[in-house]
């Protein structure tokens, strides 16, 4: 009776083992490569899991003889039966997107599983393209094609990045104290066709995004792999051509993958005085698999760019027809600019319940950049030409690791991270010049070394429908400061540790609609020069955020998400590279919605759009004078698309900004636009023909505009009023791909 009773015992304690063991298994394509955020879904149990970027999932609750489903939008679905509990290796084959299949509650990310399917649907081929990829996100150019971009965002006149923080395969793109502005994001060292993902948030809500991370945050993820070798040659108006190569090196090499990628683009602009524009991009991957399934990369690359410029225009010389829309006052603007980049990534699953996550970087960059935006206010015989420049070195590392268990029947998931970025900026400089040739005056001179030390926790409780995800971020700041036009050598230096605790609520009412609130607060920095001299005080304004919205599909084939948010800034303090100048700006206030569409007509046609409106104001100022110069009060993008129909694939495009004010009072508008492109391709075996058609319509508009107080060489009292940047006319350019 004893041994029965004993037998009882094991077997029922063998059985409960059995019951709660986790299984172990590996999602990949049909060319053996890991499949990212793949739903794995136990059709017996009810458990699930998400693949990870290796492709890895564990699975809890999951038994010889259980029957897994796997999917993943533009994927096959496969169900499987666990044969064994040794690791479960699963092959997806790939389809053409279909809408009505993704299922809102299985997304890791749904916002990222829309940049998916945008991305799938209609291809990027130019570093605007990328960026306007982000829902809401418009850009302006305003220095020949080589500056960064001008980007706004939820209200936001973000210059070139002071409020949105932007990444690339985890290296940062912001500039931190930079020559010409704070954050200053210089994208065009990423080749588009290496892109594969774009995640993107909007507001202050997400422990491992620090410093810039207000108005919200872009990281672009490159391709791991290549599915095979291409070359492109594009040519167009304006004498611009454009030709790209990317290489596989390891062509059917197991668990090895190696890329190389080259972009070489040249174009005059349909500027009056040419542009003579050129960048040159090389870059390379390495992608290596262990037994264990656990990741290294390693990535190179190097960009060098270099351009003239006709600068912000006046409206009163176009309007007396002095000059043209695409004339100059001062044509000697422009500038040079250079990044090299080394990164390390490695993933591992260290236990089936803990995930590692790490990459180091170093960056070389160099910069110079002409301008003159007064033209003679300043110096009435030379005129008001600055030179902006410095030569930066950038080190850093970023880890994360990932926990899973489950406390009783509620799945808890714990993130810790730890982050370092060191900044050495030698020769900071800004001087007033001629003709890019003659030094009149150092203005500044000095050298900064900055260093940002971060850590974070995220945890995540999931009770089934409702989930919970509290998160605290510690950012600790030096910024040392050298100034070289002092007689006596002496380091100026402060420091600054800031919290900024998240908390955000989601919850599934229904397989296809999740509610969400998020809350957060966020900051952005100050440039170092500003934070020595004076000492101390704003170094990293606040921002207070909430984000009320959800993801919807409330038909098979059509997406809806939408948000009401708010979100209160401390300081708008920003220093202004252009005239070595603090300008604070105030308390300031904006809240607005959000919403975007995404809607599969049939197998082949898609329709998107996406919607901001916004109410931006300055808090301490008098009722009328509240504006915030050229922050957007409604923006409208979006398109129709034609994904793969009998060898043509294309689309139309267009996007619409609204007047805005260009000043505090509103006295001076900022004209909207309304601008129209298309593009059409056709696929004949490996050969791969486009046309593609920059405004349609050839309207008149200003890519970029300011309101800005000059004064011409003739005139006697200066002027404020709209300078501006004239978009591209009617564009159009023909390209010619091959595969191999």
């Amino acid at each position: 009776m004893k041994k029965q009773i004993l037998a009882l015992l094991l077997f029922g304690c063998f059985s409960v083992i059995v019951q709660a063991q986790n299984v172990k298994g590996l999602v990949l394509n049909e060319l053996n490569q890991p499949l990212e955020a793949a739903y794995v879904y136990n059709q017996n149990s009810q458990s699930h899991a998400h693949t990870s970027e290796n492709g890895v999932f564990v699975i809890a609750e999951t038994k010889v003889g259980d029957s897994l489903r796997i999917g993943l939008l533009g994927y096959k679905t496969k169900v499987v039966k666990v044969e064994s509990t040794d690791e479960v290796k699963i092959i997806l084959e790939e389809k053409i997107f279909q809408l009505d299949e993704m299922v809102i509650r299985e997304e890791l990310n749904t916002v990222s599983t829309i940049s998916r399917l945008d991305l799938n649907i209609t291809p990027v081929n130019s570093s605007q393209e990328v960026l306007r990829k982000v829902p809401g996100l418009f850009i302006g150019q305003h220095a020949g094609g080589g500056k960064a971009e001008q980007i706004f965002l939820r209200g936001f006149d973000v210059d070139h990045g002071t409020d949105v923080s932007i990444s690339v395969d985890g290296m940062p793109v912001n500039m931190v104290s930079h020559a010409h502005g704070q954050g200053y994001s210089d994208l065009h060292f990423v080749i588009p066709e290496t892109v594969n993902k774009i995640d993107f948030g909007k507001g202050a809500y997400y422990a491992s995004e620090g410093d810039f991370n207000t108005a919200g945050y872009v990281n672009f993820k490159t391709k791991d792999y290549l599915k095979e070798s291409s070359i492109s040659f594009s040519a167009g108006q304006f004498n611009t051509l454009r030709t790209v190569g990317l290489f596989d090196l390891m062509e059917n090499v197991k668990n090895k993958n190696a890329y190389v990628a080259m972009e070489y683009i040249a174009t005059d602009g349909p500027f009056e005085s040419p542009q003579n524009f050129n960048r040159l991009n090389l870059f390379g991957k390495y992608v290596m698999y262990s037994p264990e399934n656990d990741k290294l990369t390693l990535t190179a690359s190097h960009f060098t760019s270099r351009w003239d410029a006709s600068g912000q225009i006046p409206q009163r010389e176009v309007d007396n027809g002095n000059i043209t829309r695409f004339g100059a006052i001062d044509d000697t603007e422009g500038g040079e600019t250079q990044r090299t980049n080394l990164n390390i990534t490695f993933d591992k699953y260290i236990s089936e319940n803990t995930k590692l996550s790490a990459n180091a970087f170093y960056s070389h960059y160099a910069f110079e950049l002409y301008s003159n935006f007064t033209f003679f206010l300043e110096d009435p015989v030379n005129g008001d030409q600055i030179r902006q420049k410095e030569d930066r070195n950038i080190f850093g590392a970023n880890t994360a690791l990932n926990y899973t268990t489950f406390l009783g029947s509620t799945e808890f998931n714990l993130t810790t991270g730890l982050g370092v970025r060191h900044d050495i900026v030698d020769d900071v400089e800004l001087s007033r010049t001629l003709n890019r040739t003659e030094t009149l005056e150092n203005i500044q001179l000095g050298d900064i070394n900055q260093t940002n030390i971060d850590a974070f926790v995220n945890a995540e409780f999931d009770f089934g429908k409702f989930k919970i995800a509290p998160a605290l971020r510690l950012d600790y700041f030096k910024f040392l400061y050298n100034d070289q036009l002092q007689t006596n050598y002496e380091t100026q230096s402060e420091n600054k540790t800031i919290l900024s605790p998240k908390l955000n609520f989601y919850y599934d009412a229904k397989d296809n609609l999740q509610l969400y609130l998020k809350s957060g607060l966020g900051f952005h920095s100050n440039d170092a020069r500003v934070v020595v001299a004076n000492e101390g005080e704003d170094i990293l304004p606040r921002s207070y955020g909430t984000d009320l919205g959800f993801v919807w599909k409330p038909f098979s084939k059509l997406v809806v998400n939408s948000a009401l948010w708010y979100l209160f800034l401390e300081q708008e303090f920003v220093y202004v590279g252009d005239a070595g100048i603090v300008e604070p700006s105030g308390k300031t206030r904006r809240y607005g919605i959000d919403l975007g569409l995404r809607y599969q007509i049939n197998d082949w046609l898609f329709l998107d759009t996406d919607a901001t409106l916004t109410n931006a104001r300055s808090i301490d100022a008098p009722d009328g004078e509240d504006y915030i110069s050229l922050a957007p009060d409604f923006t409208l993008a979006g398109g129709l698309s034609v994904n793969d129909l009998d060898g043509f694939s294309g689309g139309l495009r267009f996007r619409y900004l609204e007047d805005r004010p260009a000043n505090e009072d509103n006295s001076i508008v900022a004209e909207g636009y309304f601008v129209t492109d298309i593009n059409i391709n056709y696929q004949l075996n490996n050969i791969t023909l486009g046309l593609a058609v920059e405004n349609l319509f050839d309207v008149d508009w200003n890519e970029t505009q300011f309101a800005t107080e000059s004064r011409l060489q003739n005139e006697a009292q200066s002027v404020e009023e709209i300078h501006f940047t004239p978009g591209t006319p009617f564009f159009i350019k023909g390209t010619v791909s091959y595969r191999f």
